[in-house]
């Protein structure tokens, strides 16, 4: 499998299908570069996509520095794979951690951003949630080493926001849970505590974010309820950024409902290739409730 190596030394795995645009896909922490199956079928026939394993996730290198993890890493691996396969800008499509890189590239590398989507983000950014969400990420990472991943994954699977996708399609969300299953135990460890523990809460980066000038579309499942509020507090940070709701759907939405998941994309992006993406009309928040005073 081809890779590119980041300026730290880590290999990064990938795969690219079709040709035109630059579109690439950044995973879950659950996921891997394998989740993205549905989006390259679907987008490969009129992109190019591109999708990897992030750093920690075989069959890229598993580092066994802690010092290797981290929100500053994960974003800035995203450039890496661009740059190391010459694409000066792109599309950026993130699920959750993967979404959170995805934010940040929109702050760290904007030049490279041609547009952002940002799917299931905000587990553990509400101001309220921090603490509790560096306790369980502390808790999730011992399990992981104590347990294993196969018995992780059948637990960490039974999360409340991933049981729609169980509902809807067992036999899709079983193969979800054997490819988690398959993932480094060092690896989900270390991401673990070094991305998800201690990635910054969104709350705390409202002047970057405001500041983003690229598209962006967040995209919510109204069943993941820990990435409802967060996905509310993005559209009215970011000027440029809008909500898509998808009924009835979890935290895997892009197993769960592909199609519904790519049509809302492919609107975007079509869109903002169109131009006709702009930044809102600060107007709207006015204050009126009826109408303008």
């Amino acid at each position: 499998m081809p890779s590119i190596t980041t300026r730290d030394g880590v290999r990064l795995a990938y795969e690219e299908a079709g040709s035109g645009f630059p579109m690439i896909f950044v995973h879950e922490f659950a996921g891997d570069m394998r989740s993205w199956e549905p989006q390259m079928r679907f987008f490969s026939r009129r992109y190019r996509c591109i999708a990897y394993a992030a750093r920690g996730y075989l069959p890229s290198d598993v580092p066994e520095d802690p010092a290797s993890y981290g929100q500053d890493h994960a974003t800035d691996d995203i450039a890496a794979v661009l740059g190391g396969l010459g694409i000066s800008h792109a599309h950026v499509v993130g699920l959750s951690m993967g979404a959170f890189a995805t934010l940040h590239f929109g702050m760290r590398h904007a030049a490279m951003a041609r547009s952002l989507v940002a799917a299931g983000v905000g587990y553990g950014a509400a101001p309220d949630q921090r603490a509790q969400f560096r306790e369980e990420s502390e808790a999730t990472a011992r399990r992981i080493q104590d347990a294993g991943m196969a018995q992780f994954a059948a637990t960490y699977a039974m999360g409340p926001a991933r049981l729609p996708f169980l509902a809807k399609d067992p036999r899709g969300y079983a193969e979800f849970v054997r490819h988690l299953s398959e993932h480094s135990t060092l690896g989900s460890a270390l991401t673990m505590l070094g991305v998800q523990r201690l990635r910054p809460g969104l709350w705390d980066l409202g002047e970057k974010l405001a500041a983003i000038e690229a598209p962006v579309l967040v995209l919510a499942g109204d069943e993941d309820e820990p990435a409802l509020e967060p996905a509310l507090f993005l559209k009215r940070t970011i000027p440029t950024a809008a909500v898509a709701m998808l009924p009835r759907t979890g935290h895997t939405m892009n197993l769960e409902e592909p199609d519904a998941f790519n049509d809302a994309v492919l609107r975007f992006v079509s869109a903002v290739e169109a131009g006709a993406w702009k930044a809102r009309d600060a107007r709207i928040f006015g204050g009126s409730i009826l109408g303008a005073r």
